[in-house]
């Protein structure tokens, strides 16, 4: 069964910078997308950036130009640089991986980004 593994929460003050990583694990097939999403108390579950295998990124407006996301296609994993981090980026991170051969769509278990001075 593929399993995510995610690393790099924590807690920042305003204006500073956190790294997200999550790689995929369990399965021989390549993925054809992972991305990041986020879920504030409250709220739903929302997209951050996904990329594609080919390395195609996609941002929610509210974090273009300060994240960055990046894949590692031979492991399977990816990356996630929060610049200029805002109270509101506070959140459960979860990482996100589609493959072909699958019809369903696999999550990480979540990590925590807080956001306070």
């Amino acid at each position: 069964q593929v399993m995510l593994v995610e690393s790099g929460g924590g807690s920042v003050q305003p204006g500073g910078s956190l790294r997200l990583s999550c790689e995929a694990s369990g399965t021989r097939f390549s993925v054809y997308a992972m991305g990041w999403y986020r879920q504030a108390p409250g709220n739903q579950r929302e997209l951050v950036a996904v990329i594609s295998a080919g390395g195609r990124p996609r941002y929610s407006d509210s974090v273009k130009g300060r994240f960055s996301i990046s894949i590692n296609n031979t492991k399977n994993a990816v990356d996630l640089q929060m610049n200029s981090l805002r109270p509101e980026d506070t959140a459960v991170y979860f990482c996100n991986a589609r493959y072909f051969e699958y019809s369903e769509e696999f999550w990480g278990q979540g990590t925590q980004v807080s956001v306070s001075a």
